[in-house]
């Protein structure tokens, strides 16, 4: 498996080879890179790191290295331990800290981890410090402290109510109406971090009736931790054996969110920023961004309110750059991630939870009729495994060349807009892949639109 070096960080799976897999070797060459960053930008203190994890079985062994490294390194360590994502980037300001790792390969499965890195500000690195990183690490031998500068580490273990409480006072989370409203929710945490931090923010929030399913942070995955509707059979059933009102699941860092309706259908995941945006804008005006990958119903929300929707390339820090210059008030991806921009440029499953959660209680709608109250659009996601021999910019070119007659984007891999509908292709920043995403008014064009592009990459591969 190839190391994959992307804005959205070092990842790998772990074992096997050096520079091929996430090994020891690559763990402190990229941590020692990172803190040679960090040190150049910040020469006249002694800088410190906020660390956090997921709880994939790998997490103590790469944690370890992560904060020894860095303390070898003259970096003082702030560890927060079994944590979220979006909660790491809250605690580097919160901390005053100089930059972050979260050590969590997010989606993929259990053999995979990685080093995901933020800047001052908690938010991830730019593509430049990107390349500045990769720099660093290819650069040659690296210096490390003498004895006497030695970096060290401290745990912290107040963050998970900072966070929670920080959700729970946001202006337009409604507290007092998601109490009123005795919601009885299920919660599937894939085993990870999300089984600590999600029934505590829901108890925060008055809810009382929680079915917590696979909620032990054990890091062993019952299901592939994607939150995709192939992978949530057991919350379905749970949410109708139980006569829940929703279900929730995140991912295993926290930052992905998606829910399940009461008659255990999905409400879709493409819809969780359609229906928090749709919140936040009938209370408080402005721009949204969402990005290529992402359905048409954000955009037709914002139409609605007035104000302008903008598209930027995949991915978290793409979409983060786009929100900023066109001053947007919420934004985020259709994997179900919510960016809200006055509480912190990440994707927050915790803040989403919070703003929908309250969007239902005030709607006094059901989970069905409120998903049916919004434009009906229906994505078709696939992906095509890579090999090495195959040439992904030479392949999409061909792509773009046979649609030259269509509404071509190619910002980020190759967007084709039809009357019926769109696709979309590209390389993914996580895994060896290539996605293609179609929508449609129907899952039946979708599909249709998904699998001509498939034939046609087929074809131009053969």
């Amino acid at each position: 498996m190839t190391l994959i070096k992307s804005i959205s960080g070092i990842r790998g799976t772990i074992g096997g080879s050096p520079a091929d897999n996430l090994t020891p070797v690559d763990i402190v060459k990229f941590a020692t890179a990172f803190a040679y960053m960090v040190i150049r930008k910040n020469p006249a203190v002694k800088p410190r790191i906020v660390m956090g994890r997921d709880a994939r079985e790998s997490g103590p062994m790469v944690s370890g290295l992560v904060s020894a490294t860095l303390n070898g390194m003259g970096i003082d360590v702030i560890d927060l331990g079994l944590s979220t994502t979006p909660t790491v980037e809250l605690a580097v300001p919160g901390e005053q800290a100089h930059g972050g790792i979260i050590i969590t390969a997010s989606h993929n499965p259990a053999e995979w981890n990685a080093l995901k890195l933020l800047n001052a500000k908690g938010e991830f690195i730019s593509a430049e410090e990107g390349k500045e990183l990769l720099e660093l690490a290819d650069g040659g031998t690296p210096s490390y402290a003498p004895v006497q500068e030695l970096g060290h580490s401290s745990t912290n273990d107040t963050w998970l109510k900072k966070h929670v409480d920080m959700v729970c006072n946001y202006p337009l989370v409604d507290a007092k109406a998601i109490e009123a409203a005795d919601f009885h929710i299920a919660v599937d945490a894939v085993n990870s971090s999300g089984g600590i931090f999600v029934p505590a923010l829901l108890h925060a929030l008055g809810v009382k009736r929680i079915e917590c399913l696979y909620c032990e942070p054990s890091g062993k995955f019952p299901h592939n931790p994607e939150p995709l509707p192939e992978h949530l059979h057991d919350l379905s059933s749970l949410v109708r054996s139980k006569g829940c009102h929703l279900g929730i699941t995140v991912d295993p860092d926290v930052d992905r969110l998606a829910f399940v309706c009461e008659d255990g259908s999905m409400f879709g995941e493409e819809y969780t920023l359609v229906a928090v945006a749709d919140y936040y804008l009938s209370r408080k005006a402005g721009n949204t961004v969402s990005n290529l990958s992402s359905t048409r119903a954000l955009r037709d929300v914002t139409v609605k309110y007035g104000t302008q929707y903008n598209a930027s390339a995949v991915g978290e820090v793409n979409v983060v750059e786009m929100m900023k210059a066109s001053s947007a008030v919420i934004g985020g991806e259709g994997n179900g991630g919510v960016i809200v921009s006055d509480f912190h440029y990440g994707r927050d499953a915790l803040i989403g939870i919070g703003l929908f959660l309250s969007h239902l209680a005030q709607s006094r709608l059901s989970m069905v009729a409120l998903r049916n109250s919004y434009p009906q659009y229906f994505i078709s996601k696939n992906k095509i495994t890579l090999t090495p021999d195959l040439n992904v910019d030479v392949l999409l070119a061909t792509v773009s060349q046979q649609h030259a007659g269509d509404e071509v984007n190619l910002i980020d891999g190759v967007k084709i807009d039809f009357p019926e509908g769109w696709v979309h292709l590209r390389k993914s920043n996580t895994e060896p892949i290539i996605r293609i995403y179609a929508e449609a008014n129907t899952q039946q064009k979708a599909d249709g639109l998904a699998q001509s592009i498939i034939e046609e990459i087929k074809a131009a591969i053969s």
